[in-house]
């Protein structure tokens, strides 16, 4: 009996306009909740802040990254970064200044109403820890800077970022063309040392 049937093809609706006052929801991570903290994340921006000559655009950035957490008590205390973003408050910057400000004060005004209130926070293991370490003692040599310098941890946790946070093999390859440039490209190095060359950039170009 098909063969008898006339099949015709479907009118094609056309799309529904949305009203302008209607409101648009959108789906929210995880990590995108004020109340869970990457720790490595705060690291990775503390490390940006204690940096010396970091330009306003990288410190605003910092912040306002900062401004989206509120990190719990056992993560300022572990990490510090309380300390460092109030030394940020002194900063010669005004704009600078006042946010590293509204950030102190918002962490320090929940952590004195919600104190007993629990947070989600996520740490690396310590065999990755390990690992990552080594790296940064390879990235010093390769820099001509004594073990543990913070633009060696700089370098290292933006390449860390980059690879997702994981220690995989795009992570491996970056850290060793990183190595690689900063030991046998004194130009580079140079300029990565005095901050001619941004820490985000070198890293991005030598992201593989």
């Amino acid at each position: 009996m098909d063969r008898f049937v006339i099949r015709k093809p479907k009118a094609q609706e056309s799309p529904r306009k949305r009203d302008p006052g209607e409101k648009v929801y959108k789906q929210a991570t995880i990590e995108s909740l004020k109340r869970v903290v990457v720790v490595e994340d705060i690291k990775r921006w503390k490390s940006v802040l204690e940096l010396p000559g970091q330009s306003k655009e990288n410190l605003i950035e910092a912040l306002e990254e900062l401004k989206k957490k509120i990190p719990s008590k056992d993560v300022l205390l572990s990490t510090k970064i309380g300390h460092t973003v109030n030394k940020i408050r002194k900063h010669s910057d005004h704009d600078v200044a006042n946010l590293a400000k509204d950030v102190y004060t918002e962490w320090r005004t929940f952590i004195k109403d919600y104190s007993n209130k629990p947070s989600i926070e996520v740490r690396s293991d310590p065999k990755t820890e390990t690992l990552r370490k080594n790296a940064r003692k390879l990235l010093c040599n390769a820099l001509e800077l004594e073990t543990d310098h913070p633009l060696a941890e700089n370098i290292e946790r933006e390449a860390f970022h980059l690879s997702s946070r994981l220690i995989n093999a795009p992570y491996r390859r970056t850290v060793r063309a990183l190595i690689f440039t900063l030991k046998h490209k004194p130009e580079t190095r140079t300029h990565v040392k005095t901050g001619a060359l941004p820490v985000s950039a070198l890293v991005q170009n030598h992201k593989k």
